[in-house]
């Protein structure tokens, strides 16, 4: 099964923390690299006022994969856990070293356990929604009757997006 990862870092050394979450992904047993997006500078959505200005790196990361989506979910936890991640539970856009979200896995629709597939908002961020489009734009997700192209066309442009690196 093919399973797209949204990979985000506004903390530390930001592009090095991707480079890492992207190998701890791929060393998953069973698990094969597909293809990736260039990495997006990006400016934070719904965070505080004091964290405004903590720019984001961003980017899509494609896998194939034979492990069931609820070990990906306790996998993830351990990366972002190893990288850094600390959870703030009264603040949860709080700046982070590493955020890595399942935006979608095949055709699969899951919302139990703490884990929604495909991603609730993907469809809602620039930040995803580009580079997503550069790696699977005629891609139609489930629950959604458009191709990620498509959605991407008819959001508003965040200004403040641009290219970090195209081969990383």
């Amino acid at each position: 099964m093919e399973i797209g990862f949204s990979l985000g870092s506004n903390l530390y050394n930001r592009k090095r923390l991707l480079m890492q979450a992207k190998n701890l992904l791929l060393s998953a047993p069973r698990t094969k690299f597909i293809d990736q997006s260039p990495i997006y500078e990006t400016t934070p959505v719904d965070v505080k006022p004091e964290y405004q200005d903590m720019a984001y790196l961003n980017s899509v990361v494609l896998v194939e994969s034979e492990l069931p989506l609820d070990s990906w979910l306790s996998y993830i936890g351990k990366i972002e856990s190893n990288l850094g991640r600390e959870r703030d539970a009264e603040d949860r856009n709080a700046p982070r070293s590493i955020d890595i979200d399942i935006i979608y896995a095949g055709d699969q629709i899951i919302d139990s356990g703490g884990l929604e597939v495909p991603h609730p908002r993907w469809a809602e961020r620039e930040f995803v929604v580009r580079p997503l489009a550069d790696v699977r734009p005629r891609m139609v997700l489930p629950e959604t009757s458009k191709s990620v192209a498509d959605i991407l066309r008819g959001l508003p442009a965040d200004e403040a997006l641009s290219v970090f690196d195209e081969r990383w």
